[in-house]
């Protein structure tokens, strides 16, 4: 291993991002390959030098053209992010290739993802499903996370819920936070397992303490019905209010409706207004039959404020992200 490798990444001396760079482009001028790897990469996430994908991109293809799956893997992302080069799903596919069929597991799931989203060749879940399975495989966590959403959408598979089950978990388990967000959603609503909302908002809870709204809204929604616990409306505001923000139409739907009544929260007609306008902006289906219901007075014609229509209804109903969730391409490696 060369002493520019070794300061990258802390192995036997003080990382030093620095003094890294220093030495690797020496080795990377000599032709040691994982310098030229490692170069392009701290060229493109701008660790001790300056961010330069174009930079990047040239240490990445040396290293590529030399058979480096690693290299060949995020050359793949560049062409696919149009990082240093222009956009180009076609090139990504041919490098996320010659990655994958080295065994390189970043590759193989890159290479899924390019099937399953049609990108750079021919929509195709069963090959999606054939090298998402590789990935997943080796431990890959978005790839397992992947595989659990292919059986749990009959997606290159039979649907499978019990299936879903077992990658999703072998991908929670490693953190992965859509994972996470699927795995409660399967406990929420007993796919594939028993239904058990304690264990739901357990993996909710995961999920939303690494900054995933809908796994927020869905733990929001479980304190606001007491569901896996004690009814507890302030912790259902405050986690809602972190989905809100990130753009989330459930969690701004639910908002407002805690702010239109008082729960968790003190009265507040105009923030549940706005909320509720944000939402339906959003597409939220409810919140725009809502403001056209406030348009019409409830079915008496005259017109009232919206935050009065959302008093009065007869029942406060909160709602649930229920649609299970694939992770996307991959960032370099």
């Amino acid at each position: 291993m060369n002493l520019g490798t070794m300061y990258v990444n802390g192995y036997g001396v003080p990382r030093d991002f620095v003094k890294g760079v220093s030495w690797l482009r020496k080795a990377a001028a000599h032709g040691i390959v994982q310098a030229q790897y490692d170069l392009g990469l701290a060229y493109e996430t701008g660790d001790g030098v300056a961010r330069d994908y174009a930079t990047a991109m040239a240490w990445y293809r040396k290293a590529a053209d030399r058979g480096y799956s690693g290299a060949q893997n995020n050359l793949g992302v560049m062409y696919n992010r149009g990082r240093g080069v222009h956009e180009d799903h076609v090139q990504a596919v041919f490098w996320y290739r010659k990655a994958a069929e080295q065994g390189n597991a970043a590759g193989e799931y890159n290479l899924g993802c390019a099937y399953i989203e049609g990108k750079g060749v021919p929509w195709s879940p069963n090959e999606a499903v054939a090298w998402f399975r590789e990935a997943a495989e080796q431990g890959q966590a978005m790839a397992q996370n992947n595989l659990g959403w292919a059986y749990g959408a009959g997606q290159g598979v039979p649907r499978d819920d019990a299936q879903a089950v077992v990658w999703f978990r072998k991908a929670a388990q490693q953190g992965e936070p859509l994972a996470q967000y699927n795995l409660g959603l399967h406990y929420q609503h007993g796919l594939g397992i028993p239904r058990d909302d304690v264990q739901a908002m357990a993996w909710y809870r995961k999920a939303a303490a690494q900054g995933d709204a809908p796994s927020a809204n869905n733990l929001a929604t479980m304190y606001a019905d007491g569901l896996g616990g004690s009814k507890n409306d302030a912790a259902a505001a405050a986690w809602y209010r972190k989905a809100a923000a990130q753009g989330v139409p459930t969690a701004q739907h639910n908002l407002g409706l805690m702010y239109a009544n008082g729960l968790g929260v003190a009265p507040d007609g105009a923030m549940a207004e706005q909320l509720m306008r944000q939402a339906a902006a959003n597409g939220h289906v409810a919140a725009q039959k809502a403001i056209e219901a406030a348009r019409n007075g409830g079915g008496t014609g005259k017109s009232i404020t919206l935050a009065d229509y959302l008093k009065a209804l007869p029942k406060v109903e909160f709602s649930y992200d229920d649609t299970a969730r694939p992770s996307g391409s991959a960032e370099s490696q």
